[in-house]
């Protein structure tokens, strides 16, 4: 009788195919904690897969989708704050254990970085030191400086420290904004 729906106890059907119930009796039909729990949590992965993206070296932005979930106010903005920054450490991560691992290739001519461009980040970062990974979370240099500290061995404990501070840092500063705190 309904193909593509679900039948529900009094008579009533759901289109599994849209986001909008389909009630067959006059009894409106309220959406389950399923779905509501399914959707929560897709919300949650979104987030995490969009700002573990943008750490990496792939040009994503997670910034839009965490103002539009603070926005809708259906998320704790703290749960929202902690899946952002994990996404985006654990990004940050990826880029420094892939410095770490292509540190024994980068003699052969098919390395991507040019021996120069590497050189000049070298510099930068000896120069800096650790605490350039404070700037982490900037635009254009944050990825490419997570991805030197593991091509200069920088201790996993300190790194993790540093870009967990400096990326959740700018996600809080962010939720203030939108959410006019400040």
């Amino acid at each position: 009788m309904f193909p593509f729906g679900a039948v529900i106890a009094d008579g009533g059907a759901i289109d599994v195919y849209s986001r909008f119930r389909v009630a067959t009796s006059k009894r409106v039909v309220k959406q389950g904690s399923g779905c509501r729990l399914m959707l929560e949590l897709s919300g949650y992965l979104g987030l995490f897969l969009a700002a573990f993206g943008a750490a990496t070296l792939l040009p994503l932005q997670s910034e839009a989708l965490l103002v539009g979930l603070l926005l809708s106010g259906v998320y704790p903005v703290w749960a929202l704050l902690l899946v952002a920054t994990l996404g985006n450490g654990l990004g940050a991560l990826l880029n420094w254990w892939l410095g770490r691992s292509l540190a024994r290739w980068r003699e052969r001519p098919w390395f991507p970085v040019p021996a120069h461009r590497l050189a000049q980040a070298e510099r930068f970062y000896r120069r800096t030191g650790h605490w350039s990974l404070l700037l982490s979370w900037v635009p254009v240099i944050g990825d490419p400086l997570t991805l030197i500290a593991g091509l200069l061995r920088e201790p996993l404990w300190r790194f993790l420290a540093l870009v967990i501070l400096a990326k959740g840092g700018r996600y809080l500063v962010l939720g203030m904004l939108t959410l006019e705190w400040a």
